[in-house]
């Protein structure tokens, strides 16, 4: 795209995106650099709340899964520690021990850096191929959308819950790599249909008609045009189906059909659960898991709605 195709579209979106009563963007003061697209989005990230406060605990929740396996003192799943010892800093039971004397701080870290996984992973799947699909049924419109758009259509409708739990029931050995990949395959259709019509709406416009008539290649054009002018869009979709990859990943462990090698932070309340921890008063053992399950989707809601501000003119805090 050409320098003045380039003007004239950050022209069209200026124009689009100014404030209702026909208010307009005040010029740079004389002397002043204009502050770049990226460095516009910086501006007003740091300045928003929900930005700030999502971002903030979804970067400490990192910074204990990836630390907090390195800190415990007890392997994750090693029995024969002090039975229901509440939290202690005595023998490093930080978060306290299980009914069967396992280190909770063990699990809990352990867990969480296995939501993160699952979560970027399962998320990243889903991402992959929803873009793929809406790029391509956005783009080429006509047999390939309707085919497309019908496979769309019946992966959506599919009760993919419930198809998960058949498929991990099977399974004798399951792992974190293969419930990401199933969590992955069955949770791009939405994300597939509204990247379909921002790419519908972003094919009428001038430069990529330019590019058409120019014989560029259509991947490129996809790739090269089309995809940069959403790419705040696509990154607030992968939060939400890295946010969705953990919910359904921890309701498959709390039922039973998580990993079947290590602990995860759906398994201790499963299991916390079944050892009856909430009547005897064990609250050590249930409470963290879910908290950070909480947490974690809660912080990258927040943290998804501050992107929308900052990305969008008309939600912007000034």
């Amino acid at each position: 795209m050409s320098v003045a195709d380039q003007a004239r579209l950050a022209e069209t979106e200026r124009l689009a995106a100014r404030p209702p009563g026909g208010a307009v963007e005040k010029p740079a003061a004389p002397g002043k650099r204009r502050m770049s697209g990226l460095e516009e989005s910086l501006h007003f990230a740091v300045r928003n709340k929900k930005f700030v406060v999502g971002g903030s605990i979804t970067l400490a929740m990192l910074l204990v899964a990836i630390i907090g396996p390195f800190l415990a003192q007890h392997p994750p799943l090693e029995y024969g520690g002090q039975l229901s010892v509440a939290p202690t800093l005595k023998d490093g039971y930080w978060f306290g021990t299980t009914l069967l004397g396992q280190d909770v701080f063990a699990q809990f870290a352990t867990g969480l850096r296995l939501a993160f996984i699952v979560g970027a992973l399962g998320g990243g799947i889903a991402a992959i191929i929803a873009m793929l699909v809406g790029f391509t049924a956005g783009y080429r419109g006509g047999a390939v959308d309707e085919v497309l758009n019908m496979l769309t259509n019946v992966v959506l409708v599919i009760p993919t819950f419930a198809l998960l739990l058949v498929i991990a029931a099977y399974l004798q050995v399951r792992g974190i790599m293969t419930e990401a990949v199933f969590i992955g395959l069955t949770s791009w259709p939405w994300a597939a249909r509204a990247i379909r019509a921002q790419t519908f709406s972003l094919t009428s416009r001038e430069f990529v008609s330019l590019a058409r008539l120019s014989g560029v290649r259509s991947s490129r054009i996809i790739f090269r045009e089309i995809a940069p002018n959403m790419s705040s869009y696509l990154f607030m979709m992968f939060i939400l189906l890295f946010g969705g990859a953990i919910l359904i990943a921890a309701t498959l462990d709390f039922i039973g059909l998580g990993p079947s090698n290590t602990i995860s932070l759906g398994m201790m309340m499963q299991l916390s659960v079944q050892n009856a921890a909430l009547q005897l008063h064990l609250w050590w053992w249930f409470l963290p898991p879910g908290l950070a399950i909480m947490t974690i989707v809660g912080s990258l809601y927040v943290l998804n709605v501050g992107l929308d501000e900052v990305f969008n003119p008309k939600l912007r805090e000034m």
